[in-house]
């Protein structure tokens, strides 16, 4: 091994790299980091109906598409801290025999090499920006990953029955400056992250955006699904407008046979 160019530059790089383990090992056992603050009061714009405007363009700056939970640093993947409330994701025993697995071929397996609708909430804390549209009936979602979008009905109307779907089906309405969002009808064939986080088509979602001003929005999500987990559980994180100049949404095409051959060469499979 090299020396240190200097011992002051090792000894901070060794501080450094065993407080970055700490942290990591400190929230996979368990124990999570602080949760944000409650948010304050909402001091941003506001529509002419007076509830926060969340019109623009947002993305989550983090590593929750990764991993939900904290893990280290592997190639390609950054460490990170755990989103969950609690550090864990309260599987059931099969369940989480069912995500290890998952977690063994999930170069293969997640469902988003294949190209499939990310799901909710996933498509929110993907590596890619979202744009809101809102008006007062409707708030409409349009994810930059492969043209994903959403509809978030907000006129009260009940959820359709017996249908399945990519994105789910969205109701949402206001409690104070929060919009909270009810979704149903997701079907079984999305993971939460790359790790092979997963849930069943039992799965019902809540999400909860509180904007605390013009470019912040508290993110909460509850989750509860009973074929999977052994109680409701939450994540949590902070939503970014993003504020370039002239900013629009861009395309990103989804090609199964482009994530297929990266694989081959990276594994050396025939």
């Amino acid at each position: 091994m090299k020396n240190p160019v200097s011992l002051t530059a090792g000894g901070v790089a060794v501080v450094l790299l065993t407080f970055g383990f700490t942290v990591v090992v400190r929230a996979q056992r368990g124990g999570a980091p602080q949760s944000p603050a409650a948010p304050a009061g909402y001091s941003g714009p506001r529509t002419p109906d007076r509830k926060p405007d969340l019109n623009g363009i947002w993305q989550v700056l983090g590593t929750a598409h990764w991993n939900l939970e904290a893990h280290s640093a592997i190639e390609g993947v950054p460490a990170g801290i755990s989103v969950v409330e609690g550090g864990a994701i309260p599987y059931q025993p099969w369940a989480l025999a069912k995500r290890n697995e998952n977690f063994q071929n999930r170069l293969t397996a997640d469902p988003l090499r294949k190209c499939y609708m990310p799901g909710v909430p996933r498509a929110t804390y993907l590596p890619f920006p979202f744009e809101i549209t809102q008006t007062a009936k409707h708030i409409g979602i349009a994810y930059e990953f492969a043209h994903a979008t959403r509809t978030v009905f907000m006129d009260a109307t009940p959820h359709m029955e017996d249908l399945d779907f990519w994105m789910g089906d969205a109701r949402g309405r206001w409690e104070g400056d929060t919009l909270v969002v009810d979704t149903v009808s997701l079907n079984d064939k999305t993971w939460f992250d790359q790790a092979g986080n997963f849930h069943s088509d039992a799965l019902k979602i809540v999400e909860r955006f509180t904007p605390t001003d013009a470019s912040h929005i508290d993110y909460e999500v509850t989750l509860d699904d009973a074929k999977v987990f052994t109680r409701p559980w939450k994540m949590r994180m902070i939503i970014y407008r993003r504020l370039e100049k002239d900013l629009e949404l861009l395309e990103y095409e989804c090609t199964e046979h482009v994530y297929q051959k990266l694989f081959k060469q990276r594994t050396g499979t025939p």
